[in-house]
């Protein structure tokens, strides 16, 4: 089960964290998996050094339109796109920048629909593609301090929910993939609060923050022949944080 031989996967955001493990996990699998990092190739490599498997290193600024052109340069045509990379900046709402917005809808929203317009055509005519995007439990539970963090993953869901009705008659899933809080490089400052780190857990029903690889298996379900039935869902994995 959840054999991928023969598969190209691209995961955005994948040199750490969530898009690692997703990674790592595609490529045990029997991908083809292109690991990406947004500016520096020694962090792609070193992440791709440590998985087993088939792995391709790229590099691409999402948050530069020229960029995210570049990377489908890079890698060709894929079978499985997951979009994970993304950019969150924590400030007081009526306190963000309008560089800060801009950052953070073009690299959650702009890039991703951009991605999608490139990888989706050859998918449409093989006739099998997945796609899967990476939201947030903040789509039903937002963090005051992130509401635009928010917004965008909102928007991708309506994105998924969108295209999934128009790819399907063409053998492509979409789908999104919503962690709660998880244990990551992005998370680790905060939670090393203390009182911060109760208050958080408190909100938790299982109690404890996720691990990156609680994470990739929902996104290995999704990429698969065994996941053919799922489209336009979005699938938690949050500890039952929304609830």
């Amino acid at each position: 089960m959840f054999d991928l031989t023969g598969k190209t996967a691209l995961v955005t955001g994948s040199s750490q964290g969530i898009g690692k493990a997703i990674a790592a996990l595609l490529a045990k699998q029997g991908a083809k998996v292109f690991v990406h990092a947004s500016r520096s190739m020694e962090k792609a490599q070193k992440a791709a050094s440590e998985m087993t498997g088939t792995t391709a290193c790229v590099v691409g600024d999402l948050s530069k339109p020229e960029e995210v052109e570049s990377l489908y340069k890079q890698t060709g045509d894929v079978d499985i796109l997951v979009l994970n990379a993304s950019a969150q900046i924590r400030n007081p709402w009526d306190c963000v920048t309008a560089d800060e917005m801009e950052m953070q809808l073009g690299v959650n929203v702009k890039a991703n629909y951009r991605l999608i317009q490139l990888y989706q055509p050859k998918m449409k005519e093989n006739n099998w593609g997945r796609i899967v995007t990476v939201g947030s439990v903040q789509q039903r539970v937002p963090h005051k301090d992130m509401p635009l963090y928010a917004a965008s993953k909102c928007a991708v869901m309506s994105l998924v929910e969108n295209l999934a009705k128009q790819f399907a008659p063409f053998g492509i899933t979409v789908n999104n993939m919503s962690p709660g809080v998880i244990d990551t490089p992005r998370n680790a400052g905060a939670l090393s609060d203390p009182e911060y780190n109760k208050k958080v857990m408190a909100g938790i029903p299982m109690g404890y923050a996720g691990l990156p690889e609680d994470c990739a298996p929902a996104v290995l379900l999704l990429c698969s022949d065994e996941g053919r039935y799922i489209t336009g869902s979005n699938l938690d994995v949050d500890g039952g944080m929304k609830l």
